[in-house]
């Protein structure tokens, strides 16, 4: 039986592992055809970079989410959800708690 995934191999070799203490993890990850890495870090609880949010975002999740609903609620006002008027609610957000303005657009509206 050939497993089709790459994710279901390494659970399987976890459940290997956890399962029989005299299989190293080492030798699992070999056995099995998978990074040793990607194993160690999955047994360690380590989140996939793929999964963390990069360092360079100025929004919050929440003010991600603030800003959804200010669009969902243009929309559902049936006011169409310009890219100015999103960039001006961004630099509100922001601005109110210290941070840098968003947007290359900004500077170009006032000149």
């Amino acid at each position: 039986m050939q497993i089709q995934t790459n994710e279901a191999r390494i659970i399987l070799v976890i459940k290997a592992v956890r399962l029989s203490r005299k299989i190293s993890i080492r030798v699992a990850a070999k056995l099995y055809n998978i990074p040793k890495s990607t194993l160690f870090n999955k047994i360690a609880g380590r989140t996939p970079r793929s999964e963390i949010k990069a360092n360079y975002y100025k929004l919050t999740e929440i003010k991600e989410e603030v800003i959804v609903r200010y669009i969902l609620d243009l929309d559902l006002r049936g006011f169409a959800p310009r890219l100015t008027n999103v960039e001006d609610i961004a630099n509100y957000i922001l601005e109110s708690r210290g941070g840098k303005r968003v947007g290359k657009l900004w500077a170009h509206r006032f000149v």
